[in-house]
């Protein structure tokens, strides 16, 4: 549907984290009256009905992605079937009736436990800043294939994590600066870089607002198992630890993090 100019700036004044849902609710109501062009008017009107309405539309938790499915051109690792059955977990959860237990007067989306996948580095669904980031990895790994010197892998990495040994004709991949994005492995024609470990990264206890922190990393990388496991450690600690609405971000203390680092990361695929 087209927006106009007005409309357009009038959406992004609207809190990042519900502009999504409030684009898609203008949309559907001015369809549903039969307009094919969104201006100013259909904005403040659906804008001022979904804040009032804003209780109704929490559910207890945010599950994030970035473009889905197939959809992100640099996916590194697949996570349908992980965020698949986290859902189920964040439902079963019921971290909507743990908030209203512990939340006094009404309940706002900044309340909501947060968990977001993002399918590479890029980090277009912003794990940095969610109680809980996931990001798909892929370790690259060097085979005895013949290398072509050809040094599609080194123009391929943004990092500068590959470089091509020329007396033994073969690629180096730094691991102190490689994102585990995957890009190398695409780009090598000869197969002499492959994917090694594919599996997760895992960021805890960020947030924004008056004190706005960045998550932290774990220093693995997890397969689907372990990093469901992490996930349900987490909504256990928050629904042990959270009082009056605070956020993950706020009772994850050092102390924590080292436990859980120690815990997940021991038997890791790196």
């Amino acid at each position: 549907m087209k927006w106009t100019e007005e409309a357009e700036e009038a959406v992004k004044k609207v809190p990042f984290f519900v502009r999504k849902r409030v684009r898609e609710r203008v949309e559907k109501e001015a369809s549903e009256a039969g307009k094919s062009i969104v201006t100013i008017a259909e904005v403040k009107a659906t804008q001022q009905r979904y804040l009032s309405g804003m209780a109704s539309e929490i559910k207890g938790y945010q599950l994030d992605t970035c473009f889905g499915p197939g959809g992100c051109p640099n996916r590194a690792y697949g996570g349908d079937d992980l965020l698949k059955r986290i859902e189920m977990l964040l439902k079963e959860e019921d971290l909507l009736g743990f908030l209203e237990k512990n939340v006094k007067g009404d309940l706002k989306f900044h309340h909501e436990f947060r968990i977001t996948f993002s399918d590479c580095p890029n980090a277009c669904s912003q794990p940095q800043i969610k109680d809980i980031g996931i990001i798909g990895a892929v370790l690259p790994a060097i085979t005895d294939e013949k290398c072509s010197l050809c040094e599609a892998c080194v123009g391929s990495c943004t990092e500068g994590a590959v470089s091509i040994d020329k007396e033994k004709e073969v690629p180096v991949i730094n691991f102190d600066l490689c994102l585990k994005c995957g890009k190398c492995i695409k780009a090598c024609p000869t197969e002499t870089i492959v994917s090694g470990k594919n599996g997760f990264r895992i960021l805890l206890g960020g947030k924004l607002g008056r004190h706005p922190r960045l998550a932290r990393e774990l220093g693995c990388i997890l397969n689907d198992d372990a990093a469901f496991e992490i996930v349900k450690a987490c909504i256990n600690l928050y629904k042990n630890k959270s009082t009056g609405g605070k956020r993950f971000a706020e009772i994850f203390d050092e102390a924590d993090f080292n436990e859980f680092e120690a815990r997940f990361c021991k038997n890791a695929l790196l």
